[in-house]
């Protein structure tokens, strides 16, 4: 494991080693197949989408023997392993579906390209700008299909509300709020693991620590691993924005936050930032401490009118408020993950680019990276041509 390691354990530098493009194997029975990289509950959630949709789980690793053995019983026929570089070396596999915590994301996107698989990869792209970059510039150079796990990009009901925003339903839209409430703060359990543990895997490159269940159990909790809420919800809310405005990236940021009942972590669980997209303002805030208005919500601010997305639906209402609130639009808008993973098969074989590329997800994760940067350094942070700058 010691050697393993050490060829793993790879500088920044090394994240660009160029690719051998190749073609997909297919199965003999025309029916695609794939390893699961990662496979606790995100990544048994997807892979069973997968299955459903056709595909074929022949390979999953995980660096906990519970998660194995747990997608060993969805998938008996199908190989385990602990390492990724073992699960790609298996012939026959056409994709991987990768569902680590957000430090490994890019290592395990590269690497599965570099031993010729397209990737549907989970949400945020990365856990940096930096990484981002590295992460387009290989999935340029190596042909392969990617999908990102936005699937909001491929939900009918959005798409339609987006085609709405593009007639000039809205007017000039001059503000964004997002939103997160769930009330799922909770001190965080230290308790030792049941089963065996590749805690040096684990960590891969980010620091050497001793065990601590915690960190393993509530990785996105901790700035080695990932970007907290801000990056994991952020992203998917962000992209919306995004999308429906016509916006190409984020300019600036600023953010508080603070952690409030989730004792032992670093990320906080309520927070609020402002991100600057040049001509409209985004306000994004999480609060993990609350139920008002369970889930996410998207409010579109314009001068002619007003459009709310959440679980229950789109709503539009005309200016003014005072005199017109009866909705002149409401749907359901339900966000299934189904079709975002259609599309992505449908690419495989067509080899078309799919809902969610690595620039799309790059776009949408910029913001809230911005976010957490100020945050951390208590000042606005703008985005320049060398990524970062401090105002």
């Amino acid at each position: 494991m010691d050697s393993d390691r050490r060829s793993f354990l790879r500088g920044a530098a090394a994240l660009s080693v160029p690719f051998t493009v190749r073609a997909a194997a297919q199965s003999a029975n025309d029916k695609p197949t794939f390893g699961l990289i990662a496979s606790g509950g995100r990544g048994r959630y997807l892979a069973k989408y997968f299955t459903q949709l056709g595909a074929q789980c022949v390979a999953v690793c995980d660096v906990r023997e519970e998660n194995i053995k747990a997608a060993l019983k969805d998938y008996p026929s199908a190989k385990s392993y602990y390492h990724h570089e073992e699960l790609l070396a298996q012939p026959g596999i056409d994709f991987t579906v990768c569902a680590g915590p957000d430090h490994w994301h890019c290592r395990h996107l590269l690497d599965s390209m570099k031993a010729g698989k397209d990737v549907y990869t989970e949400k945020p792209l990365s856990k940096s700008l930096q990484e981002s970059a590295v992460m387009i510039d290989a999935v340029k150079k190596s042909g392969k299909i990617v999908q990102v796990g936005m699937q909001r990009r491929s939900a009918p009901s959005l798409i339609k509300a987006k085609q709405m925003v593009d007639s000039g339903m809205l007017g000039r839209i001059t503000m964004v709020k997002a939103k997160w409430h769930w009330n799922v703060a909770r001190p965080l359990n230290n308790a030792p693991f049941q089963g065996e543990v590749d805690w040096e895997r684990f960590l891969g490159d980010a620091p050497k620590r001793p065990m601590e269940p915690r960190r393993l159990r509530y990785w996105r909790l901790f700035r080695d691993y990932s970007g907290g809420n801000m990056t994991d919800q952020g992203t998917h809310l962000m992209d919306v924005v995004q999308w429906f405005t016509n916006t190409p990236g984020p300019r600036a940021a600023m953010a508080m936050g603070y952690v409030a009942k989730n004792e032992g972590a670093e990320h906080p669980e309520v927070f609020s930032s402002t991100i600057d997209h040049g001509n409209f303002l985004t306000t994004w805030e999480l609060n993990y401490c609350n139920d008002f208005e369970d889930s996410w919500s998207i409010l579109f601010m314009g001068d002619e009118a007003t459009m709310r997305l959440d679980d229950g639906g789109v709503v539009v209402w005309k200016e003014q408020w005072k005199d017109n609130r009866t909705p002149i639009v409401e749907e359901k808008a339900p966000v299934p993950i189904e079709p975002h993973i259609q599309n992505f098969l449908d690419c495989i074989k067509s080899r078309k680019q799919p809902n969610c590329t690595v620039e799309i997800a790059q776009r949408a994760v910029a913001g809230p990276h911005l976010a957490n940067i100020a945050m951390s350094v208590g000042r606005t942070v703008k985005l320049a041509d060398d990524l970062v700058t401090l105002s």
